[in-house]
Formats: structure tokens, sequence, C-alpha cells
């Protein structure tokens, strides 16, 4: 920064700054060939933001923090870079220092080099005798979980409210005591079990995603609460599923007196799976066992720099580990498929991946939608422009 530069601290973040600002104080640039700069603090009209190159760029409409910024002249339909990636094209022409965003971006369809394998290196993991390792609970099946849970299910929403009652009374003071070695009673609410038809794929998904939760390995054991008139029959449900042989207890609140008489039996059952639950205790496994998923929720544009970068890193030593890291919501990484091509192991696998995403671009435009719709509102005043 020159002498004649304002220090990052003096900005006045209501005006313009007298002097010229260094552009890496008060935005970044996350690779040399982008285009835009991401904003660190609403930058102002007239800003003056010096370059490394000594270029200048200055501020032509306020840029909200988190927000990008175009930092030269953008032809109409001309190709915007992040991270030295494509992340859309101008709908208009783009002025140096202006705001860059859904009003001035697109997307249209890419032409991506999916590359596969070439840049796939084997994991160097870490030798199984240095291995970190945690305290877990062992399941019969050989899985380890980092808790230790009984849990109530709703097969339905209208049945919701029941297993939210049920866990309540075991959050009371005492009422866990006897069981030290069980970490909670949890709820297992949904909004689904009805508005399916019988049979049909959506349901049987719906049903397989229930049973992949109460046979998660953080839960010991489980009980399931009905309405009584549901689509997803609590009966049904085990018996297209895993859950085939659990033998649940089932509550109904349409047979079992109402509600409350409902939540009783609840309580009366999962007292009755404490005392098993409680049999479990934790033992030193290896850091090999944990299978991770990631998880998105409220991005904005910062995600992309500073959360998602620092999960990676975790992720990467995870598998070094020897553990797992599952990257779920395909649709996230729609418009970098092509990076992860590239590190796929096989070509069969980074196939499957681009199958994946062609089977959701079908699946939304069969719905007169687009993929582009998966950025919320919220997602966008926080400086994501689309999903790309």
């Amino acid at each position: 920064m020159s002498s004649t530069s304002a220090r990052p601290d003096s900005i006045n973040l209501t005006k313009a700054p007298k002097e010229p600002v260094a552009l890496s104080s008060v935005a970044v640039l996350l690779h040399p060939d982008d285009d835009i700069a991401v904003a660190k603090i609403s930058l102002m009209p007239g800003t003056q933001l010096i370059r490394d190159d000594g270029s200048v760029v200055r501020i032509a409409q306020m840029i909200p923090m988190g927000h990008k910024v175009a930092l030269h002249d953008i032809p109409y339909d001309g190709v915007i870079h992040k991270f030295g990636q494509i992340i859309g094209f101008a709908t208009q022409e783009i002025k140096t220092g202006q705001h860059v965003h859904n009003h001035n971006m697109g997307i249209k369809e890419l032409e991506l080099d999916y590359a596969f394998s070439e840049d796939y290196a084997p994991v160097e993991l870490v030798p199984a005798s240095e291995r970190r390792t945690f305290m877990g609970f062992r399941r019969p099946d050989g899985r380890v979980g980092t808790r230790n849970y009984v849990a109530i299910l709703a097969s339905v929403n209208c049945s919701s409210s029941a297993t939210v009652r049920i866990a309540e009374y075991f959050r009371q003071p005492g009422a866990m005591d006897d069981y030290p070695n069980v970490d909670g009673v949890i709820a297992l609410p949904h909004k689904g079990g009805c508005g399916a038809h019988i049979g049909s794929r959506d349901l049987y998904i719906f049903q397989r995603t229930l049973a992949g939760t109460v046979h998660h390995p953080n839960v010991a054991g489980y009980v399931v609460l009905s309405l009584g008139c549901e689509v997803n029959q609590p009966t049904d449900m085990i018996d297209a599923t895993s859950m085939k042989g659990d033998n649940p207890s089932i509550m109904t609140i349409q047979t079992d007196g109402g509600f409350l008489k409902t939540v009783e039996a609840g309580i009366a059952a999962v007292k009755k799976i404490l005392p098993e639950a409680n049999k479990h205790v934790r033992e030193e496994v290896p850091a090999s066992e944990l299978m991770v998923a990631l998880q998105c929720g409220g991005s904005d544009g910062w995600s992309g720099v500073t959360a998602n970068p620092g999960l990676g890193k975790a992720a990467d030593i995870i598998v070094k580990q020897g553990g797992t890291v599952v990257l779920g919501e395909t649709t996230e990484v729609y418009g970098a498929e092509h990076l992860l091509t590239r590190r796929a192991k096989t070509p069969d696998i980074g196939q499957k991946l681009i199958d994946c995403i062609h089977w959701w671009e079908d699946y939304t435009a069969y719905f007169g939608g687009s993929i582009d719709n998966n950025p919320s509102p919220g997602n966008k005043l926080g400086g994501l422009s689309n999903i790309y």
C-alpha cells in the first residue's frame, strides 16, 4: 500500500474515502484471472481501489459486503470468472467498478472438459499405527457411532409434534440419571408421510430415508409414532425397508386414545428401550471408522471463500486417516463437476457423477424449472448469484 492510501480501519462505510485504498484491504481477489473481486466491507461509490499492478478500480455503485465488483469492463455475453472458474455470463455490458449480480449476470449451458481421472492421485493414508482414535460406540453390525441415542420416529407429519413432546419428557432434570451411557432421547419429526401414491417411487424413497435415519449408528433403538390414517403406514414402511425384522413399538394416535395417551405410551415404550441402550459403552476406535457428511445451508458470498475450503481441509484430514466423507446434494456442485471428474479414481466413477447431473437437468426441466432455481432469496441477498 502506498503512503497515500487510507488505512482499512479509517474507512467510513457511509461515504467513499478521500484517499485510494489497497484493493486487498477491502476486497478479496481469489484468482489472478478473475474478472471480479469480493467485497470484505460495503464499498461506497467513488472509492478508488489500487490493485497490485498499480491500476485503479473506481467503485461506480454501492457494493454490499460479500458481493462482487467488476475489475474491468465486461462486454455483453462476456464470461465472468471467480476462483478462476466460470460463474456466469454478462447479460448486459458491465463497466469497471459496477456491482455484478443477478441483474447483469446469468447462466447458460457450459462446455466443460471433464478430463476424466486426469488429475487422480491416490490418497496417502496415515499409517495404521499412527492414526488417531476417538471414543465411539461399536454397534453389532460393526459400524461406529459418535453418540448413543434412542429415537422417536414420526411416520407422518401429523404425529411429529407427539415425538417432540416425548423427547421433551426425557430432557427433564433426573430423567436420564439411570442411563449414563445414553446421550439422549431424540425426536425425528418431518413434514412428509402423506400426499404420495401408495407404491410410488417417491413414497419408497421417503420410507428408505426414514429407515436410514433410525439405522444410523448413533441410534441404539427407536419407537414409531403414527397418526393412523396416513399413506405411510408404519407396517408398510417396515416391510418395505431395512426396518423389517426390527419389530419396533408402534403407537397410533387415532387408536390409542388420542394425543396425550399416545405420548404417555411413547414415554413408556422409550423407557423399555433405555436399559438396553445403556449397555452400549464408549470404546477407543480408529478415526478410520468415521463417516462424515457435508451439509450446505445458509450459504452466502463468503461460503466458497471461507467455510467450504475449511471443510475441505477437514475432509482431507479424515480421508487420510482412512475415514469417509460424503459430499451430498449433487446440485451444489453444478458448474464445477469437471473439477471432480478430473479427480475421479476411474472414468466410470466420474461418468456416474455426470449421469447424476444430467438426471437433475432432465428432472428440473420436466417440471418447468432449472437447477439455477436452487439458490434461495437469502443466498442471493448474501452475495450468491446463481448455482455456479
